[in-house]
C-alpha cells in the first residue's frame, strides 16, 4: 500500500476517543494524559509510515500502543529499583536506605499536622532544629547542632557565617571534587570566603598553616578526603594540632568529614575512618557531615560544634534557604535514635547492616536465590561465586567487602543486552557486568527482591 494511502487511513483522535478502552482511561485518569498518549501514538505511526517502516494500519496495535503509552505516563518518574550492583551507598540510586522506624515516623508526620515550628509546652512558635538538636548532641558529644539540606550547604553556611570576606586556610591536598562536578574550592568561593591554599598535594605541615595566618584569617579548614586516597610519601596535620594552633590565634577550626561516620569501623576489620565524636574530642570547633552516607539516614548536612558558632549560623539569612523539611527531620530523628545503642545501629540501619554483615550470611542467601533461578528453562547458565562489594558514595574508596554473587550468562543475549533488559524491567534491576556475565550481588538486594529477579529472568528466557 502506498504511503499516501496509509496516511489517509490513520484514525482520527475523535474516533479513537469513542473506543471503550480509551473511554475507560478517561474515566480513571486525566483527560490531558489520554489525549497526549493518543497523539503520540498516531504521530509515531505517521513517522513509521513516512520512513517506510509500516505497511499496514492495525487498529488493535494502535490501541495496544496507546495503552503502553498511558501506563508509562501513569508510572511515577521517581521509582524504586533493585540495586544488585553491590555498591551500598549508590549515589545514583538514592544513597542510604532508611530504617523501618524512620520510615514510620516520616509517614506519620507527612499524613498529619505536626509541631514543626511550634513549642507545645510553651504554646508558642518554636524552632524546627530543636526536634533533632538534642539527640544529635547526645550522640556526638557536641555543645550544639543544626541541620541543612546537604553537606555542601553545611560547609557553605559555616564558611559564610564564620569567614565571609575573610580567609579560609586549607591544605592543597584536601581541595576535593565531590559528586556532580561540585568542588570544595567553588563551594568556598560561593560562601564569600577567600581560599588560601597551603602545602602540597601530598604533604602539608603545621607551619604551612601557621605561616599563612594573618589578621584576616577567618577559619582553619580541614577536609577529610573520603572519596580518594593518596598513598606513599604523604603527611597531613592532625586535627588536634590544628586545634591547638587555632586556640593560640583565636581562630575556629572547622573539619568537614563528609561521610558522617559515627561508628568506629576499624572495630569491624575496616580501615580506620575518623568519626564525628573523635573530631570533636580532638578539638575541632565545628564539624560538618552528611546524613545519607555512612550515617545511614536521609539527605542532610549536619553541623555540630561549639554553641557560640552554631547560634551564629542559626541567625544567618542563608539558613532559611538551606533548611530541611518536616519529612527529613522525622527521618533524621528516627535514624539518630538508633545510635544510642551501637548494636541497634548495626542491625537496624540498612547501610550499616549491608556493610558489616558477614559474607557467610549472604552465601546462604545466594544459595536460596540460585535454587529459585534453577527452575527457569534452558537458555541461561547460573552459578554462584565469591566477589567484592563496595561502600560507595565517596566513602572508604579502598575498601572491598567480601560478598557472594550470582553470575548469569545467556546463550542468546550478550551481557550488555541482558543488563539492558533487566534495567528496563517493570521494577528496574541494576546489575554490574564482568567478563560477559551479569553479576547479581547479594549484599545490596533483599530477600523480597528474589521473586522479582526470577520473574524478570523468566520473562527474558521466553524471548530466547
Amino acid at each position: 500500500m502506498e504511503k499516501k494511502d496509509l496516511l489517509r487511513k490513520l484514525p482520527k483522535i475523535d474516533d479513537l476517543l469513542k473506543e471503550d478502552i480509551v473511554d475507560k482511561y478517561i474515566q480513571n485518569s486525566i483527560r490531558t494524559l489520554v489525549l497526549d498518549s493518543l497523539r503520540e501514538t498516531i504521530d509515531k505511526l505517521r513517522e513509521d509510515i513516512l520512513n517506510g517502516d509500516c505497511s499496514n494500519i492495525d487498529k488493535d496495535q494502535i490501541i495496544n500502543n496507546f495503552i503502553s503509552s498511558m501506563e508509562e505516563k501513569k508510572r511515577p518518574k521517581l521509582r524504586s529499583v533493585i540495586n544488585a550492583a553491590g555498591v551500598v551507598i549508590h549515589t545514583n540510586l538514592g544513597r542510604s536506605l532508611l530504617n523501618e522506624e524512620a520510615v514510620n515516623e516520616v509517614i506519620d508526620i507527612s499524613m498529619n499536622y505536626n509541631n514543626l515550628e511550634y513549642d507545645i509546652k510553651k504554646g508558642k512558635r518554636g524552632s524546627r532544629y530543636s526536634h533533632v538538636e538534642e539527640i544529635i548532641t547526645k550522640v556526638t558529644g557536641a555543645e550544639a547542632a543544626m541541620v541543612v539540606n546537604n553537606n555542601a550547604a553545611a560547609v557553605m553556611l559555616v564558611l559564610n557565617t564564620l569567614c565571609k570576606d575573610k580567609e579560609a586556610i586549607v591544605s592543597r591536598g584536601q581541595l576535593v571534587e565531590i559528586g556532580g562536578s561540585f568542588r570544595v574550592p567553588d563551594v568556598m568561593t560561593f560562601s564569600g570566603a577567600k581560599l588560601v591554599e597551603v602545602g602540597t598535594t601530598n604533604r602539608t605541615h603545621l607551619y604551612d598553616y601557621e605561616n599563612n595566618i594573618n589578621e584576616n584569617t577567618g577559619v582553619l579548614l580541614k577536609v577529610h578526603t573520603s572519596n580518594f586516597k593518596i598513598l606513599g610519601f604523604t603527611e597531613e596535620v592532625p586535627v588536634e594540632e590544628l586545634s591547638e594552633l587555632g586556640k593560640q590565634n583565636n581562630i575556629p577550626v572547622v573539619e568537614d568529614i563528609g561521610s558522617g561516620t559515627l561508628v568506629d569501623f576499624s572495630k569491624y576489620g575496616f580501615t580506620y575512618e575518623p568519626t564525628v565524636q573523635e573530631s570533636l574530642k580532638k578539638g575541632a570547633d565545628v564539624v560538618t557531615f552528611s546524613g545519607d552516607k555512612m550515617l545511614g539516614g536521609p539527605q542532610a548536612g549536619i553541623i555540630v560544634g561549639k554553641k557560640k558558632y552554631i547560634d551564629k549560623m542559626k541567625k544567618n539569612q542563608l539558613t532559611r534557604a538551606l533548611r530541611i523539611d518536616k519529612m527529613t527531620l522525622a527521618a533524621l530523628e528516627g535514624t539518630m535514635k538508633l545510635y544510642l545503642d551501637e548494636k541497634s545501629v548495626v542491625e537496624k540501619i540498612p547501610t550499616l547492616y549491608m556493610i558489616l554483615s558477614k559474607s557467610e550470611e549472604h552465601r546462604l542467601r545466594a544459595e536460596n536465590l540460585l535454587s529459585k533461578l534453577s527452575h527457569i528453562n534452558s537458555g541461561f547458565d547460573f552459578k554462584m561465586g565469591e566477589d567484592f562489594s563496595m561502600v560507595g558514595g565517596g566513602s572508604m574508596p579502598a575498601e572491598k567487602i567480601n560478598t557472594y554473587v550470582i553470575k548469569v550468562k545467556s546463550d542468546r543475549f550478550s551481557a550488555d543486552e541482558l543488563e539492558t533488559k533487566l534495567r528496563l524491567n517493570d521494577t528496574p534491576i541494576i546489575v554490574r557486568v564482568c567478563n560477559n556475565e551479569i553479576i547479581i550481588d547479594l549484599r545490596t538486594i533483599f530477600d523480597r527482591d528474589f521473586d522479582i529477579i526470577v520473574n524478570a529472568l523468566e520473562s527474558i528466557a521466553k524471548q530466547i
